[in-house]
């Protein structure tokens, strides 16, 4: 039975975790971030809550624009990876064997294994109690079209989307899951 409590409650999870990337000056880094989402369609618009002591906040303030990675679950130790390393301290690349390209319209660093990829330049910051809220509207986009129906649906015969649980444990959205469609008929 569902009760009453005196402490935060965080539910959130199972979730996607995004890999933010960032390029200012030429210092790239990346961290994990299990809050993020859409915000429009049109334009596209993409948020991200991040940490003000994190190495990737500095960053990404200074600099205006950031990319939003997505991996599949064969990297789920380096997402896990990204999000428990500090890019002060290591470079994240290197030490996860992650191959990248620079975006072409911020720089921001493209994960050469991401199934989607959207570079973003913010648009707007705010702050909300620990985190700042990074909003920035996405100038260019990546798919790679293997990983997808023509529908435009994840094709899970060749996709694995990790979901972070949390307590730095995956699962994962397969073609075994089970799928239950609904469809409403207009009356």
């Amino acid at each position: 039975m569902l009760q009453r409590v005196n402490q935060t409650v965080m539910h959130s999870y199972p979730g996607m975790v995004a890999l933010v990337t960032v390029n200012h000056q030429n210092e790239k880094n990346i961290m994990a971030a299990g809050w993020h989402t859409y915000i429009s369609y049109e334009p596209p618009i993409y948020g991200v809550a991040i940490g003000r002591e994190r190495y990737t906040f500095e960053l990404l303030k200074a600099e205006g624009a950031f990319a939003i990675n997505f991996l599949s679950l064969e990297y789920a130790g380096f997402i896990q990876q990204a999000g428990v390393f500090s890019g002060k301290d290591v470079d994240k690349f290197d030490i996860g064997n992650m191959d990248y390209v620079e975006g072409v319209e911020t720089g921001a660093p493209i994960l050469k294994n991401a199934y989607v990829a959207y570079e973003c330049k913010t648009l707007d910051r705010n702050t909300y109690g620990d985190h700042d809220f990074f909003v920035g509207e996405i100038v260019q986009f990546y798919r790679d079209e293997e990983k997808f129906l023509t529908n435009g649906l994840p094709n899970f015969k060749e996709l694995s989307i990790p979901l972070y649980i949390g307590r730095s444990t995956y699962s994962a959205v397969t073609v075994d899951s089970p799928f239950i469609e609904h469809r409403m008929s207009e009356k």
